[in-house]
């Protein structure tokens, strides 16, 4: 069984559509895959009920009890390798990881971005795309590399920036198309031969 462990750091909206595209679509059954575990940075994060809800184990790996980015990822590997992942999908995940971190799942971390990489990589990305007069927006499911936002790029879906837009509504249209792509992406890679 191919497991996958999701990390959030708030609400998971991008965890709670791959859930369900697992669980409607019978990726156990089909793939071998199952959705093993959410792990997040943040107690107090919404997307741990919302895995709940959905009948998925939950784990808190809180950054603040560390005293060192170090610290904290080798506790976070701690607690995803419990679950021995095939696959980690970063969902809303808001620290940046150490190379050592990322060089430990290299090839089988993956991660979505709110623009089309390699435009706009980190923050404020709908504000920069509207002051930098893009006609297209979007989101990208890339590799994870030490390298922020840089990885292999997996998949994308382009978002029509329109006349008038604001950040908060370029974000809402970018948001729903990444529910749809994020889980395309994964299901991709578990088609890939092992």
């Amino acid at each position: 069984m191919k497991n996958i462990v999701i990390v959030i750091s708030g609400g998971g909206s991008n965890m709670e559509a791959i859930v369900r595209a697992a669980q409607q679509e019978r990726w156990e059954e089909r793939h071998g895959a199952r959705i093993a575990a959410v792990v997040s940075n943040r107690p107090d994060a919404g997307g741990l009920a919302r895995a709940r809800a959905l009948g998925v184990a939950t784990e808190v790996v809180d950054h603040r009890g560390f005293a060192s980015r170090e610290a904290f990822d080798d506790a976070l590997a701690a607690a995803l390798d419990r679950h021995t992942p095939a696959l980690v999908a970063l969902a809303g995940f808001m620290r940046i990881l150490t190379p050592g971190f990322v060089a430990r799942y290299a090839g089988r971390m993956v991660n979505i971005h709110p623009s089309l990489l390699p435009a706009f990589p980190g923050l404020h990305t709908h504000r920069r795309a509207i002051e930098a007069g893009c006609r297209v927006a979007g989101a990208t499911v890339h590799r994870v590399t030490a390298e922020l936002d840089h990885g292999p790029i997996l998949e994308q879906s382009v978002v029509p920036v329109l006349p008038g837009d604001t950040p908060d509504a370029l974000a809402a249209r970018v948001l729903a198309q990444e529910h749809a792509l994020y889980p395309r992406a994964i299901r991709a890679l578990l088609r890939e031969p092992a």
